[in-house]
């Protein structure tokens, strides 16, 4: 027991540990810095701000930690588990650390203050960072250039300059950054949140601007006559306005390109004519790596980050990002399909849609894979066809980073989310988010099972399901475990075993607080609390909790018999019943 404090501990080593909490003593020393600490484990976790090294890895986004511990709590992050609760209100929160600075707000207390000003704060951390206002102290070093901090958090913020790591991304739009702020400004456009008033402003930069309103302040002044602008892009505007209204009076266009002979009114618009000859793409995304010639160009891809659309449809309320879009859009009310087929009847409200449909007639399949000798009618097709080889999957989800090579399949997996079911039985009340799966479902109602085993007369209603039938005949078991020498026959058995190398479980009933490693675990553990028997006999009234008791019941009535044992013959529909049955012959070698 710890004389001081009345600390309690079965080892010995433990109690000195924890000794050292009242006598300050650190014997553990840095070899590179003057850092020492009271336990070895904190000691190497600062070794590696000098090594460098980050062991620990997200599997989702890539994320590096140098602990365990900041893996863990980074996951949160993506599972969106907020484990620590306020008893005083509905916040929750994935850190403690960030449980404890939200009950300061129910408490009000401030116990720090500093002694140069009188600023009372609720943590000793942010006293200490506030310090250093007054002492000038940066003790935060990048290793890479001269900068220095006075916080940890602006020191990240800068090294991300050198690594080009964004961090942050926005779940509606995908749009990442390399700084939370940034993030929470973004968020703005899609929530229409304005904390700056005066009436309504996004950005603190924006309240500015919008001041000038009230104060007529004009800043920006035009050297050719007496224009005065409130903001730098009008003045800009007003120049490239009379600019060109100047040479609509004139005709003049002094300005000529050497490779055609093309001609310009300004000297601006030559130097943009010319990236068409040099392939020039001076106009960066400082959000990405796409490059381009031309600011339109530019302005059109930067919507995909911001997530602005600001054209809207009066008919239905689509938005998108351009003004063009929007006019094909519009089509789809006015029923306008300008692209007519000279060799048929067809017509589209788009170009694409039409390129498409003039390959029927001609057959012509100008665009071949360089990997394989694949031939495509359309340069989008031979894009997709690519990725195959590549292995490129550009479309990403927003809410759980899942990636896909094709739209399409990325529309299909946003159902998981959003709860979208659009396929309808028409027999029923059951309904589907993939076609495929409609189509699965109604076997259930024809009865049809097209597909038989040759082995044992085995009837499934897919194929599928046949050939994981199959495998309890021939043995084959394809999903190995990179980890030990297990084998599965079929995937979600892999799934299992794998649970219990990782020892992961994620997933919690919130009756009981039993967990499991896989949601369809959950899933048949919760009916335990329910009483729900989903699998339905369909040649009596049984009804069962588990597909597998289902299974077991309808041997009753099919007479199947997979189950032999290899003494004397005997066969049953059960596992368990012949492993019951083996312990006959068990006794009979015993006796």
């Amino acid at each position: 027991m710890c004389g001081e404090c009345g600390y309690r501990t079965n080892l010995k080593s433990t109690l000195s540990k924890h000794m050292r909490t009242h006598t300050g003593e650190k014997p553990y020393k840095c070899d590179q810095c003057d850092y020492s600490a009271a336990q070895k484990a904190n000691l190497d976790l600062h070794l590696t701000k000098h090594t460098g090294e980050k062991p620990y890895m997200c599997g989702e986004c890539g994320y590096r930690a140098a602990c365990k511990s900041n893996l863990s709590r980074h996951m949160k992050t993506h599972t969106g588990e907020k484990p620590f609760k306020c008893d005083q209100c509905n916040y929750s929160a994935a850190q403690k650390s960030s449980l404890d600075k939200h009950l300061l707000k129910h408490t009000g207390e401030k116990p720090y203050m500093c002694g140069e000003c009188g600023l009372r704060t609720a943590q000793k951390f942010t006293l200490l960072n506030h310090m250093r206002t007054h002492t000038g102290e940066k003790p935060y070093k990048c290793d890479q250039c001269d900068y220095s901090a006075a916080r940890k958090s602006t020191l990240e913020d800068h090294i991300t300059k050198h690594t080009g790591e964004k961090p942050y991304m926005c779940g509606e739009c995908g749009y990442r950054t390399a700084k939370k702020s940034h993030l929470s400004k973004h968020m703005r456009t899609h929530t229409g949140e304005k904390p700056y008033k005066c009436d309504q402003a996004a950005h603190k930069s924006d309240l500015s601007m919008h001041m000038r309103t009230h104060t007529g302040e004009k800043p920006y002044k035009c050297h050719q006559c007496d224009y005065v602008a409130a903001r730098k892009s009008h003045l800009d505007q007003h120049k490239s306005h009379l600019d060109q209204h100047l040479t609509k009076h004139t005709g003049e266009k002094p300005y000529m390109c050497d490779e055609c002979g093309y001609r310009a009114a300004r000297k601006s618009d030559l130097s943009i004519h010319i990236r068409t000859h040099t392939g020039e793409k001076p106009l960066k995304c400082n959000q990405c790596d796409y490059v381009t010639a031309w600011k339109s160009n530019l302005n059109r891809h930067l919507t995909k980050h911001t997530g602005a659309k600001p054209y809207i449809c009066e008919e239905c309320g689509h938005r998108t990002a351009h003004k063009f879009n929007l006019s094909v859009h519009m089509r789809t009310h006015t029923g306008d399909r300008p692209y007519k087929c000279d060799l048929c009847d067809y017509s589209a409200a788009q170009k694409g849609n039409f390129d498409s449909h003039l390959a029927t007639h001609t057959g012509e399949k100008p665009y071949m894979c360089g990997e394989c000798g694949y031939r495509a009618a359309h340069k989008s097709d031979l894009s997709r066809h690519l990725r195959t080889h590549t292995g490129e999957k550009p479309y990403e989800c927003g809410e759980c980073g899942y990636r896909t090579t094709h739209k399409s399949y990325l529309s299909k997996h946003m159902r998981t989310h959003t709860g979208e079911k659009p396929y309808k039985c028409d027999q029923c009340d059951y309904s589907a988010a993939l076609k495929s799966n409609m189509d699965i479902h109604l076997l259930k109602h024809t009865g049809e099972k097209p597909y038989m085993c040759g082995e044992c007369g085995y009837r499934a209603a897919h194929r599928s399901d046949l050939n994981r039938h199959m495998r309890t005949h021939t043995g084959e078991k394809p999903y190995k475990c990179d980890q030990c020498d297990y084998s599965a026959a079929q995937k979600g058995h892999l799934d299992s075993h794998l649970a219990k190398h990782t020892g992961e479980k994620p997933y919690m009933c919130g009756e009981c607080g039993y967990r499991a490693a896989h949601k369809s675990d959950l899933s048949r553990h919760m009916r335990t609390h329910t009483g729900e028997k989903p699998y339905k006999c369909d040649q009596c009234d049984y009804s069962a909790a588990h597909k597998s008791n289902l299974s077991n019941h309808v041997r009753i009535h099919t007479g199947y018999k997979p189950y032999m044992c290899g003494e004397c013959g005997y066969r049953t529909g059960r596992k368990s019943d012949l492993s019951r049955h083996m312990r006959t012959h068990t006794r009979t070698y015993q006796n």
